[in-house]
């Protein structure tokens, strides 16, 4: 039997997205995505094989407007756009962010992404055993600060309890965390790329 012309990688990846936004990673399953789909389970593994090609589906979607392309600035200001980009594709969907994490030496998108980072780096002299560290570092970056504004945003109820301890015997930790619930994702993501950013600007490969 031919398969329905409507029935594409494009539109699964719509579907299964929809799944995770809706109900979260938990529930991505064949079974769910077809109940989306309005299909049978079974009709569904004639397009995909299993969860795993799922989730590669689901992030080449989220990451499918990526623009890799280097902007102008120094390279400082060139790296934190490339950055803020990547950013706002996966803050779209924060439930994707493990996949993005799982995925993202797999997808074009993201590597398309890496090459650009890694051309600025280059003309900003970054070469060899230093080049690999920063890029590694700014990877790390990434990887942590989109886990936190997942699992631990500013905004979150971890900060409000921090915000309520007595003055005594953490002060400066409940100082902190009112300050903190004043700052904005995009605030935090971008003052800790900054400072990054001159760390790697003045580091030296050991």
């Amino acid at each position: 039997m031919p398969r329905p012309k409507s029935l594409t990688h494009g539109r699964i990846a719509a579907a299964a997205l929809a799944v995770i936004d809706g109900a979260g990673l938990d529930t991505l399953s064949m079974r769910t995505v077809a109940q989306e789909l309005g299909i049978g389970t079974m009709s569904l593994y004639r397009y995909v094989e299993d969860r795993e090609q799922l989730e590669q589906l689901v992030v080449d979607l989220v990451l499918s407007e990526l623009d890799p392309s280097a902007p102008d600035g120094s390279w400082t200001e060139r790296v934190t756009v490339l950055a803020e980009r990547i950013r706002e594709a996966v803050a779209a969907h924060p439930a994707v962010v493990p996949l993005f994490l799982s995925h993202r030496h797999r997808n074009p998108h993201v590597m398309a992404w890496g090459e650009a980072v890694l051309g600025i780096l280059t003309e900003a002299g970054f070469a060899d055993r230093r080049r690999v560290i920063a890029f590694r570092t700014l990877i790390s970056y990434l990887v942590g600060a989109f886990s936190a504004e997942q699992l631990g945003p500013l905004s979150g109820p971890g900060t409000v309890v921090l915000a309520e301890l007595p003055p005594t015997p953490f002060p400066l930790l409940a100082e902190t965390a009112r300050t903190a619930r004043e700052i904005p994702a995009a605030e935090e993501f971008r003052g800790g790329l900054a400072i990054v950013l001159a760390g790697l600007g003045t580091a030296t490969t050991p």
